[in-house]
Parts: structure tokens; C-alpha cells; sequence
């Protein structure tokens, strides 16, 4: 607790946090949701979580959250 409020942590990822992550295209971003959901057998309207981000990647959790706020 900060300042006496909590700070909100995001659960969801977006293509432009794939890009800032792996420097790669916003498109790349959107192409890599895709295969998520794909894996994950998720609807179109359903998000991606980034819990779900890291274990398709293989990049930990704690490193994602320091590229988006």
C-alpha cells in the first residue's frame, strides 16, 4: 500500500505490450494473441491474461510486469 491507496496491477496483455517486450511489430503483438487464445482454446472477445503471455513465452511473469504499468 502506497500512500494509502493500492496500486492495480493490469491482468491483461495488449499487442502494444508485445511490441514493447519484444521490440517486435504491434501486428507481431496481434498475430502472437492469436496463437494464445488458439492454445488456450479461447472466444475472440476473451483476453489474454498475462499469466497465460508468460507461459506461451517463457518469459516470467516479473519481467512482463516491468514493461507495462
Amino acid at each position: 500500500m502506497k500512500g494509502g491507496f493500492m496500486l492495480k496491477k493490469r491482468a491483461v496483455i495488449y499487442p502494444k505490450d508485445i511490441q514493447l517486450i519484444t521490440g517486435r511489430s504491434e501486428r507481431y503483438g496481434q498475430l502472437v494473441l492469436g496463437k494464445i487464445k488458439a492454445v488456450f482454446r479461447k472466444k475472440p472477445h476473451q483476453y489474454v491474461t498475462i499469466e497465460e503471455f508468460s507461459e506461451f513465452s517463457g518469459i516470467p511473469k516479473t519481467i512482463i510486469e516491468e514493461f507495462i504499468h
